[in-house]
């Protein structure tokens, strides 16, 4: 019997992406090679039409990149011989994020996770995902050669518990618990902002780049909002309100009110219940979920 692929058909079956992408510029070096690589991959989901489409033209959150292209990177030529990797890879993705931590040289052997955490300090229930509400997400942890973690790696948990910010920001906790762990030189793939001591690559990392999605304004220290800002009369293409449609009806079944989606969004009630009415939805009565 034949054993199950490692990287799923998901990637696989993607479609051609909504932008231009340019080939990436060569990556960094430095003698000896970098001893610690961070990287945040511009993965490629095969729905980008909806809110996990940070392709979506209305959206406009940043350009994605398919496996294959971020499995060609040359992180193998630019590590040191002994070196560390934290790749963030989203939960849906994680044979993909393994696959790449084989195809650039290194094994994987531990992982950290973030789990996303409300002002007051719950979990964050706006996640996004099909079978479950992700609040969280991972850091694959992979050595090349052999390099153990730094001493204050013994006591360090595999945990970040912080508030989100714009759409895919990381949280700028990894970059202390990072130097902690792993010895520098630094390297930071796919960077959106520069950082001292770490060299960062991307196309958003230089100081005048202003990185792709809005903060929202209802969250202080961060948190994004995953749906666009609307002016109060504006008409919206009906393909893109079928997409901001199906996502409301997501959260309606989820047990959200109209109210709760007009505090959120930022629509008016009125909004909310005409994108509704466009997936044929039956609402709901004393908090009773009703499907179409």
């Amino acid at each position: 019997m034949s054993s199950a692929p490692l990287v799923s058909q998901s990637v696989e079956r993607s479609a051609p992406p909504l932008r231009l992408v340019h080939t990436p510029p060569p990556l960094p070096r430095v003698d000896g090679g970098f001893q610690t690589i961070l990287a945040d991959p511009p993965w490629r989901f095969t729905n980008r039409t909806g809110k996990v489409a940070p392709e979506h033209r209305r959206l406009d959150r940043y350009s994605t990149l398919s496996l294959e292209q971020i499995c060609d990177l040359e992180v193998a030529a630019v590590a040191a011989k002994n070196a560390h990797l934290y790749l963030w890879v989203p939960n849906a993705l994680l044979p993909e994020g393994l696959h790449v931590i084989q195809t650039w040289g290194f094994r994987y052997v531990s992982n950290i996770v973030w789990a996303k955490r409300r002002k007051d300090g719950g979990p964050d229930g706006r996640g996004v995902g099909f079978y479950f509400r992700n609040v969280t997400e991972l850091i694959l942890f992979a050595v090349r050669g052999s390099m153990r973690t730094l001493p204050p790696a013994r006591s360090q948990v595999n945990l970040i518990e912080t508030r989100k910010r714009e759409h895919s920001r990381k949280p700028d906790e990894q970059y202390d618990l990072i130097e902690a762990c792993s010895p520098g030189p630094y390297l930071e793939l796919f960077a959106r902002y520069p950082q001292d001591n770490w060299t960062v690559w991307g196309e958003e990392s230089a100081n005048e780049a202003h990185p792709r999605g809005r903060q929202h304004s209802s969250y202080q220290e961060g948190d994004s909002n995953q749906v666009p800002r609307l002016f109060p009369y504006e008409r919206l293409p009906r393909d893109f309100a079928q997409n901001l449609a199906g996502f409301l009806r997501e959260e309606y079944d989820k047990g959200r009110s109209i109210r709760d989606l007009a505090t959120y969004t930022g629509y008016t009630i009125g909004r909310i219940r005409r994108l509704l009415e466009l997936t044929g939805v039956v609402f709901r009565a004393r908090g009773r979920t009703s499907g179409a």
